[in-house]
């Protein structure tokens, strides 16, 4: 049984900072490629950043609306992934998600290529 749980979210102001981690059991993370996508209210679940698979490199790569204000990070030792936002804006308000999987680097921004999710964590960036 996988579980992912997500912490971090809150409320924050415009231009403050919040860091989201994302807890990890029942899989090994430095076999899977791993993610945060958002959910934000009426829209469809987007990519946010990710890092790609051991064997496709394992670099990280991000949505071009946060690239330079967001860091996802991974620890494979503790099976737990974070992800550092700075700089928010209240476009950023939104459900995060971690998830974990083996996408091509192709599909590395598409959910649905994505194996195990989190239940979300909310964030509200007020301006």
């Amino acid at each position: 049984q996988v579980q992912l749980v997500e912490s971090g979210g809150g409320l924050v102001q415009a231009g403050g900072s919040l860091r989201l981690s994302c807890a990890g059991s029942g899989r090994t993370f430095s076999d899977y490629a791993v993610g945060w996508f958002r959910r934000a209210p009426g829209k469809e679940r987007e990519f946010v950043a990710a890092f790609s698979q051991k064997g496709q490199g394992g670099k990280a790569y991000y949505a071009e609306s946060v690239k330079g204000r967001f860091t996802i990070s991974r620890d494979n030792a503790e099976n737990t992934l974070a992800l550092q936002m700075n700089s928010l804006k209240p476009e950023d308000t939104a459900d995060y998600y971690c998830t974990i999987g083996r996408p091509v680097l192709s599909a590395l921004r598409q959910s649905n290529a994505w194996l195990y999710w989190g239940q979300g964590t909310q964030v509200t960036v007020s301006s």
